[in-house]
């Protein structure tokens, strides 16, 4: 006999940040199928991650549970065995639960068993279930053309742009989402074929539109360099910003840089956009031609987002956080029988808060303490969630193991890690506090940053050192010590023998 449980999807970008979709106002994005769930769901206009890099974003929206809460700070440190995790939940509680793609929780060393039925890397076409961890890397999509791409890429001042522009085709970098995809749709066919008495739930998370920055056509050609947003000034003609951007921004070498180079490397980001908003079509299509697409909720967000040359900066940082970085796409189309009111919401909302929502959808209390809250209520027409929302990083002096040494000047990634390295101020504790018109970052060992959000968008201009607002400084600094206070940590959920 079938479950009344409706199936659950998450299609998963990787840093992807929200202003790169059209409905969020972008006049060169081409992202059709994201703006339609819009249409049919909820797109949250401010959803923000909790911490900019991969890993700690990963550890915290599959658990709910904050960076600090377990020390999750850092590239290197993944989650132990006996630490929750959604997926264990899904599982434990009568899903099928398959996972395709980037693991960036899982160490290497051990199975997936407890997290899943079936896991695909997107590396090997078979399936890979319970193996130990295929990460997905440039080399293992690397044909002759795009290592050729790549190659030039690490020449002159491109070396650390992240920039190869053009693909030939999709056959080499970038070819494990398409692995992942074709794996996604073949366990959608499959499944309805076969049949279950067990609702699925697929996490199918992959690696677009994270750089380096290169795509195929139709994708690459299509964006209009024209209509692309203004760029964020360069940092080192703003003062008052952290450390660790003037450290990267120094290193890149982009600061020479025309404005058309930039426009090229946003154009093929946007690009590399919109090629996953046209995966996430055909993931729609094979739902909807299974007859599965009205019995399952689709969850569609990316881990964190992209500087993407704004401020004079690419990729990203672990303790900064701006827009570009922090504020991602979350949109929810629920199944049928899910109230829903169909928006763009101002809802200020969390990742943290997609484990609690997973489980509300599911029909199941979560198994440990937790801090996200569902957004089920926001879904069905509710405009008030959050207060406050946060994002954090970084590290105490000292703290050698979370500077994710090892990495020379040959790594692309040198301007951010050698920046780490400092005992300087400059990879140090942050924690972002965003309530409704103002972002606060309070700083550990240097200056604290202040924006207004709606008269200072590109977050330009530091009012933290600006006498006038210091009550508004005072009352986030007071949010932030009620934020540690409630979430430092918790009790663990099992008992010991004294």
């Amino acid at each position: 006999m079938m479950s009344d449980k409706k199936n659950i999807m998450l299609f998963v970008a990787d840093q992807m940040r929200s202003d790169a979709m059209a409905h969020m106002g972008n006049p060169a994005a081409i992202t059709p199928n994201l703006d339609s769930l819009a249409q049919e769901g909820v797109s949250f206009e401010n959803a923000y991650c909790q911490n900019p890099v991969c890993v700690p974003s990963r550890n915290s929206f599959l658990t709910g549970l904050y960076p600090h809460v377990s020390g999750h700070r850092t590239m290197h440190y993944l989650q132990r065995e006996d630490e929750p995790n959604i997926l264990k939940e899904m599982k434990e509680n009568g899903y099928e639960v398959i996972w395709i793609g980037r693991n960036d929780i899982v160490p290497a060393d051990r199975t997936k068993t407890a997290y899943c039925d079936e896991y695909y890397d997107g590396v090997r076409p078979e399936n890979t279930r319970d193996a130990e961890n295929s990460e997905m890397n440039f080399s293992t999509d690397m044909n002759a053309d795009s290592k050729k791409l790549y190659d030039e890429m690490l020449s002159g001042d491109t070396y650390y742009s992240f920039y190869m522009g053009k693909l030939p085709d999709g056959e080499g970098y970038g070819k494990t989402d398409w692995n992942c995809v074709e794996q996604a749709l073949a366990y959608i066919d499959r499944r309805s074929k076969a049949g279950s008495d067990k609702p699925f739930f697929v996490y199918c998370t992959i690696s677009f539109p994270h750089p380096p920055y290169g795509c195929e056509d139709p994708w690459y050609s299509s964006i209009d360099r024209h209509q692309l947003p203004k760029r964020r000034p360069n940092v080192k003609d703003i003062p008052n910003k952290a450390s660790m951007l003037y450290g990267i921004n120094e290193k890149q070498n982009l600061n020479d840089w025309s404005e058309e180079r930039f426009d090229e490397l946003r154009a093929t980001y946007l690009a590399m956009v919109s090629r996953f908003d046209a995966q996430l079509g055909m993931i729609k299509d094979k739902l909807k031609e299974t007859e599965l697409y009205d019995e399952t909720t689709l969850v569609v967000f990316s881990d964190h987002g992209d500087y993407t040359g704004d401020y004079g900066i690419t990729e990203k940082v672990q303790n900064c956080f701006e827009d570009p970085i922090s504020n991602v796409p979350l949109l929810i189309k629920p199944a049928k029988g899910i109230a829903v009111t169909p928006r763009i919401s101002k809802a200020q909302v969390e990742l943290l808060d997609l484990p609690a929502t997973l489980a509300d959808l599911a029909g199941f209390k979560l198994s440990y303490t937790q801090f996200g809250e569902s957004l089920l209520h926001a879904v069905s027409g509710d405009e008030t969630h959050k207060d406050a929302v946060f994002c954090e990083g970084g590290r105490v002096h000292g703290e050698t193991q979370a500077m994710e040494l090892g990495h020379g000047p040959e790594s692309t990634y040198w301007p951010r890690l050698s920046t780490q390295y400092s005992e300087g101020p400059e990879h140090t504790k942050a924690v972002m506090c965003k309530m409704g018109d103002y972002k606060y970052t309070m700083r550990l060992y240097e200056t604290d940053e202040l924006y207004d959000m709606i008269a200072d968008p590109m977050e330009i201009n530091n009012l933290a050192v600006d006498p006038a607002y210091q009550k508004i400084v005072q009352e986030m600094k007071n949010r932030v010590t009620e934020f540690y206070m409630a979430t430092t940590d918790f009790v663990p959920m099992k008992r010991d023998k004294r």
